[in-house]
């Protein structure tokens, strides 16, 4: 078959036969090297014909006939005639309108699919309770991740108290630290007896009622009772804990369902056979992979393993959630897109969050915050309690904070210690600033210390527990005979962190009550003009501040008896 045969076979026109050779400025006849040219083919003007090597020379190629289409040229005293060229030039057209179609396409599904995971995500505005602005990078983050016992969802009605207005039944203070080596979880038992602050809520009207706080009552009615929403339950923590909230997340039976199915299951280990009627969890000893109902009658269970009680079941909620995360990082969920659309979908549907990161933007961003912490560097841990002295011994339904316990623990939170062992980190230009300052200060307490007897001080409450300065100032008095001491009250404003004033004249006075107190370098505030004899230094306690005699310097090391489980780690449940 001659090449312009060919050409009308597969619906090619003889002229897209000619290609510009750009190495002649000239038009050739192009065709296949396997294809012999038939005599009367034509080739462009002024150009020689092709032969193969050794054959002889082809006859002349005519020159165009009227009517013909001249190379790259149109048709004579007409329209141009349909030829190849318009057809790839129209194929090229469609194929990148096409590619253009579905990249627009692809644009506005992701743009939707994005849109509609801002839909399922349920916001709650909790004003100052939180950090407004999302969060900075060279500072911690404090999430408080909240489990409701709320009914709400399809098959949850038959778990009991259908009619709970959800308290906060299952809460961790997950802590971040400055330089995202490192993760904290404490675990706050529902059952601990505490204070719940007064608490501003915002209505669906857009006003604020302030719900009055209350004393000495259990901690999971920070949340749901009285009106009471997540806002009163960070303020609580702060107040417990001396720890600044900055956002929460809320989630509700669903999620455990929902996120344990779309990972595929969480594996458990159990030391032995579980049958809880309460919880309708029943499982044989050894290793499961749990999702749906069977994942939440796991983490509901407080009577099929330990001393069957909160704390119990506290120890398997850290073990669940540690396996979920482990799966969550897996290989195989990370290269699933199947996986991935489910979780997204899982999680956005389940959560309620504050403001702060009420986006999924936003949500990406504290994400990428969390990636890089490696899981042998989570660590869960539960605040140190003892049964409440108050009610029948061994028949006590709530708990106390075991302070000797507690306090040094959340020294360490506070002042963003790891309770692993964390590779260090090369410092970048801020950690090294940071070091320098805290060098500055430590070399300040390295000097002389004035006498009680010489010490001068006005203490003020600006956000210690109440009564904070009074109790302060009869310890230092009492105790520590710093008679020439006053209690101004409560501070003008609000302070995160307990902090000295002083003048450089009053710095051996000034490390000397930092000794007594525990306070840290940091909490040592000194001014540029010496003082008066007679006047006294500043001392206003903040949030952070415990008690009086409660040193507020944090320890290194952990308490060796404290509950603690890491995230990397498999625990069987027993």
């Amino acid at each position: 078959m001659d090449a312009q045969s060919r050409g009308r076979a597969d619906e090619i026109d003889p002229a897209d036969q000619w290609v510009l050779n750009p190495r002649t400025g000239n038009y050739e006849l192009r065709l296949e090297q396997s294809a012999p040219q038939a005599p009367g083919q034509r080739r462009a003007p002024g150009t020689k014909p092709r032969t193969a090597p050794g054959a002889p020379a082809a006859p002349a190629v005519p020159g165009p006939r009227r009517g013909d289409v001249p190379p790259g040229g149109g048709r004579r005293g007409g329209r141009p005639r349909k030829g190849g060229g318009g057809r790839r030039k129209k194929i090229l057209v469609i194929t990148g309108g096409s590619l253009a179609f579905v990249l627009v396409a692809g644009s506005i599904a992701g743009y939707l699919y994005y849109d509609h995971l801002n839909g399922n995500l349920k916001v709650t505005d909790v004003g100052s309770a939180g950090t407004s602005g999302g969060f900075k990078k060279d500072q911690p983050i404090n999430i408080l991740v909240i489990g409701t016992d709320k009914r709400s969802g399809a098959g949850n009605e038959g778990y009991g108290d259908a009619g709970s207005v959800g308290h906060a039944d299952t809460t961790i203070l997950f802590h971040v630290a400055k330089d995202r080596s490192n993760a904290t979880a404490l675990s706050i038992p529902r059952d601990l007896i505490t204070n719940v602050p007064d608490c501003p809520t915002k209505q669906p009207n857009g006003s604020t009622k302030n719900i009055a706080g209350a004393h000495g009552v259990r901690f999971n009615t920070s949340l749901g009772q009285d009106g009471r929403d997540p806002g009163c339950t960070m303020r609580t923590v702060k107040e417990l804990t001396g720890i600044q909230v900055d956002h929460f997340m809320m989630a509700d039976f669903n999620a455990v369902k929902n996120l344990s199915t779309a990972v595929g299951g969480v594996p458990v280990c159990l030391d032995k056979a579980v049958d809880d009627k309460d919880s309708k969890l029943k499982l044989s000893a050894g290793e499961h992979r749990l999702s749906g109902e069977d994942a939440l009658a796991f983490v509901r269970t407080r009577h099929a393993f330990g001393q069957r009680s909160d704390l119990d079941r506290i120890k398997t909620q850290q073990q669940f959630l540690s396996s979920m995360m482990r799966e969550m990082k897996s290989k195989q969920t990370l290269t699933s897109p199947q996986k991935f659309f489910s979780l997204a979908e899982a999680a956005t549907k389940s959560l309620s969050v504050d403001s702060g990161i009420g986006s999924i933007g936003k949500l990406t961003d504290l994400a990428g915050e969390l990636k890089g912490i490696d899981l042998k560097n989570i660590t869960f841990t539960t605040l140190p309690v003892l049964d409440n002295p108050a009610e029948p011994p061994g028949a006590a339904a709530t708990v106390v904070v075991k302070t000797a316990q507690a306090e040094p623990l959340l020294q360490m939170i506070r002042g963003d210690v790891s309770l692993t062992e964390v590779e260090k980190k090369e410092k970048a230009a801020q950690d090294t600033a940071d070091a320098q300052e805290q060098a500055k200060l430590d070399a300040l307490m390295q000097g002389p210390r004035a006498a009680a007897k010489d010490v001068r001080v006005d203490v003020s409450n600006g956000g210690g527990p109440a009564g904070s300065a009074s109790a302060t100032l009869t310890w230092l008095q009492n105790t520590k005979k710093v008679l020439k001491s006053a209690n101004l009250g409560n501070a003008p404003a609000k302070v995160d962190a307990t902090q000295l004033e002083y003048a450089p004249n009053q710095a051996d006075q000034a490390r000397a009550l930092a000794e007594m107190m525990g306070l840290p370098a940091a909490a040592l505030k000194m001014g540029t003009a010496d003082a008066d004899p007679k006047t006294p230094m500043k001392l206003t306690l903040g949030a952070d501040f415990k008690g009086a005699g409660v040193s507020m310097t944090a320890p290194q090391k952990a308490p060796e008896d404290i509950q603690r489980v890491e995230a990397d780690k498999s625990v069987c449940a027993k």
